[in-house]
């Protein structure tokens, strides 16, 4: 047996009203929508002689679902009226209702007109004739009164729909001489603050949200404002047209004039303007480049204009995830809303619209690099990491790339192109800590190693390897370190063989071997050369050392001791030499122990456990014996004495 879900249609209201939106303010939104959209519904019955022939047309129409058509011609009115008893009237000139018609719109939640079903697009965002954009009055009310005339048909009376908060609603005809009834056609939303949120629909709040949502609107937005000795104040708060699609007598002039509306709009001076066009998208705007720099997980936060009624300040998703160095202003007619109307939805018109869009920032930021200006130089300064990351998905990018970014290298930071160019070669490093370890010791050898532990960096280079497989691009290894290092003299060699032998043994249970060299500078005293194989097994021979028998066993299997860390000794460094030259075996061996942890701690990596225990033995050793030499000089010291 099936049955039919019973609905709490109070608690449908509650949550469409209160949880659907991200604050109380978009209430004025939704209701500049539906007036806005009703004054569309009216112009296009009034484009044709005969009008809509479909009555469920109209009644789609009327519910606002035409939208507000690109055009800078004011088409019809829009009045706010704030009375001095804290109300709120949203009055519009548009296509108004009869009572059938809002019979069958407002006595039904959540169904789609027969024009959606056939056209396959169902607009979810809307419920009724004013949709879910109605019920979010809910959020400062408990009480909403509609009262419209129809314009289609003059004899029919106006009718009178008031909206409970807990889901009841009342619609009915009003009398001629009624004096709630309009006297012309359109709608009039009237609404009274609930306790404790009188605010909301205070003159200054609702002048600054309407400012801020619909003075980019087709229509002739007006404030009214009720004095207290009856009088009525006025103002207008409509702007003819978009502010970066006016003339303007100069180029610089309209730079100026944009960069300016940055400032006032998005808070920031930008570092350039970059003018976005897609005819075809139904989209216009600006995107400002960021004048610091910002880290690519930041959410983006542009500004967004859906048929000039401002959809949300914070829109992700706009762009593509490389292009987080621009904040963009726009209008589109387009690409959809999610069902709250504070972001955009995910479909094949948004990804369209999202990769025109890079295109556009692609082939500024393209052309601006090629310059080879103080400009081109300010956005690199600024916003290498975006370069960055466009160079890691696009082939122009990343050949301009090779030739204007700057490397860190231990030869002197420098363009890959001036490396190679150098050098016949690239070495690079995959992390910093690798870098940190080789960094001085390549820089006084004259080996070019370039640090490629940052962003994005590693792929970079791995992908110009790819590109241009006639260069020699490869990561720095252990052989191509010690290549560059002097060998000992032959007799230096004899003289260190064994304390060397008692030093390799020690280490060996770590995994580390123990080469000892001639470098420069001397005051290294030791190098642990990267290998992330060797460091990849150490890491795993800790966690097996320190987990139970189960999950040791279980890492064990993964465990292969194939390779091994290389410590390289530097035999020009003074401490070193005091190591080697030690007689007692012990303290040599807690000497090799505190210079390999030394060489750690150098790379900049912080200690795994183990690896401390051995660094506090070291120094145990080595407390231990200094505190016998000194007693065994203060028992000789009393002998003599």
């Amino acid at each position: 047996m099936s049955e039919t879900f019973q609905v709490d249609l109070g608690g449908i209201v509650d949550l469409l009203a209160r949880h659907l939106y991200s604050s109380p303010r978009v209430y004025l939104r939704e209701l500049l929508q539906n007036a806005t959209d009703a004054i569309t519904a009216l112009d296009e019955t009034s484009a044709t002689s005969e009008g809509p022939s479909d009555p469920a047309r109209r009644v789609d129409e009327a519910a606002g679902g035409a939208g507000v058509a690109d055009t800078e011609v004011v088409r019809g009115s829009v009045t706010l009226r704030c009375g001095a008893g804290g109300t709120l009237e949203v009055s519009d000139s548009g296509v108004g209702l009869t009572l059938a018609e809002a019979t069958e719109l407002l006595a039904t939640i959540g169904r789609s007109s027969k024009r959606d079903l056939e056209l396959g697009t169902g607009r979810e965002q809307f419920l009724g004739q004013f949709g879910i954009g109605l019920l979010s009055a809910f959020m400062v009310t408990d009480e909403i009164e509609l009262v419209s005339r129809s314009s289609r048909t003059p004899d029919a009376r106006a009718i009178r729909w008031t909206g409970y908060a807990d889901g009841r609603y009342s619609l009915v005809e009003l009398a001629d001489d009624d004096p709630r009834a309009p006297a012309r056609a359109g709608s009039t939303v009237r609404l009274a603050p609930r306790r404790d949120l009188e605010h909301w629909l205070e003159p200054a709040t609702v002048e600054a949200l309407a400012v801020d949502y619909g003075s980019l609107l087709p229509v002739d937005l007006r404030l009214e404002v009720e004095q207290p000795d009856g009088s009525v104040v006025t103002r207008s708060l409509s702007e003819t047209d978009l502010p970066w699609e006016r003339r303007y007598e100069t180029d610089r002039a309209r730079e100026l004039a944009l960069r300016e509306y940055c400032e006032s709009a998005l808070g920031f001076a930008p570092l350039a303007c970059i003018p976005l066009d897609l005819p075809v998208a139904g989209l216009s705007g600006v995107a400002y480049v960021l004048p610091s720099a910002v880290s690519p997980t930041t959410s983006s936060a542009h500004r967004v204009y859906l048929k000039r009624m401002l959809l949300g300040t914070s829109v992700d998703e706009l762009l593509p995830p490389w292009a987080f160095f621009v904040r963009c202003v726009v209008n589109t007619t387009a690409v959809r809303p999610t069902a709250s109307r504070e972001g955009l939805y995910e479909d094949d018109i948004l990804l369209a619209t999202r990769d025109a869009l890079g295109s556009t920032i692609r082939r500024w930021t393209l052309d601006t690099l090629a310059m080879r200006d103080a400009g081109s130089a300010r956005l690199l300064a600024v916003h290498h990491l975006a370069v960055r990351a466009l160079a890691l998905v696009d082939d122009d990018m990343l050949d301009l790339a090779v030739e204007v970014l700057p490397f860190e290298c231990t030869t002197g930071q420098a363009t890959l192109a001036e490396i190679h160019e150098r050098h016949g070669q690239i070495h690079f490093t995959p992390t910093v800590e690798g870098y940190r370890r080789i960094a001085p010791v390549a820089h006084a050898q004259d080996l070019p190693v370039v640090n490629a532990g940052y962003v994005y960096d590693a792929d970079l280079l791995e992908r110009v390897r790819v590109r241009r497989p006639s260069w020699s691009v490869t990561p720095v290894s252990a052989s191509d370190v010690s290549q560059v290092l002097l060998p000992l003299e032959p007799l230096r060699a004899l003289e260190t063989t064994d304390a060397l032998v008692s030093i390799r043994g020690s280490l060996a249970a770590g995994g580390c071997d123990v080469d000892l060299r001639t470098f420069e500078p001397s005051q290294i005293p030791s190098m642990l050369l990267d290998d992330r194989d060797a460091d990849h097994e150490q890491e795993v021979s800790a966690a097996v050392s320190e987990a139970d028998d189960l999950w040791g066993g279980v890492l064990g299997e993964f465990s292969q001791p194939s390779h091994r860390r290389r410590l390289i000794l530097n035999d020009a460094n003074p401490a070193v030499r005091d190591v080697l030259g030690v007689s007692d075996r012990a303290v040599r061996e807690a000497g090799a122990r505190a210079l390999y942890v030394t060489a750690l701690l150098q790379s900049g990596r912080p200690l795994p456990l183990h690896e401390t225990d051995l660094m506090n033995d070291a120094l145990s050793t080595l407390l231990r014996s200094a505190t016998a030499a000194r007693g065994a000089a203060d028992d000789r010291e009393g002998e003599t004495t």
